[in-house]
């Protein structure tokens, strides 16, 4: 009969579909402001996470370089090195004392006189190159090897 009674005695502006949206509404916040707590810890826990990651993934790459350098380093140690001793045996196989005593070996001698001798030029026939057109373009279908000849 109370339930009876209210309803005959309800003020006429109150929905029923109203009334019941916004009770689901406020259960739905309660519930979301139930775990809002949880979800900002993680997301700072996260975001946390995230930088300490960062940080040990740098720190990783620069420990990384720094072998890379002192590696690099001992390699150019080495170069210059092999590099001076070649430089040493280069001096050695060109020395003038050296030279002369292979020379000596080999039968030579210091000559007794000088000539000079003048050629004349070799004429070379004209050809004829075809189209000033295509001649930029003629390089492009010469093997590399004879290129660098």
């Amino acid at each position: 009969m109370l339930a009876a009674q209210w309803h005959e005695n309800r003020p006429r502006g109150i929905n029923s579909r109203t009334v019941r949206a916004a009770t689901e509404r406020r259960i739905a916040r309660k519930s979301r402001a139930r775990y809002a707590g949880v979800a900002r810890a993680g997301a700072v826990i996260g975001v946390t996470l995230a930088l300490l990651m960062c940080y040990v993934v740098l720190m990783s790459s620069l420990t990384g370089l720094s072998y890379a350098i002192s590696s690099a380093a001992a390699q150019r140690e080495a170069l210059q090195e092999e590099t001076m001793r070649l430089d040493d045996r280069i001096a050695a196989l060109r020395s003038d004392e050296r030279l002369s005593a292979l020379a000596g070996r080999l039968g030579m001698s210091e000559p007794q006189h000088f000539a000079v001798i003048r050629l004349r030029p070799v004429r070379v026939a004209a050809t004829h190159k075809g189209f000033a057109l295509f001649s930029s373009l003629g390089g492009l279908f010469v093997p590399t090897v004879a290129r660098r000849q």
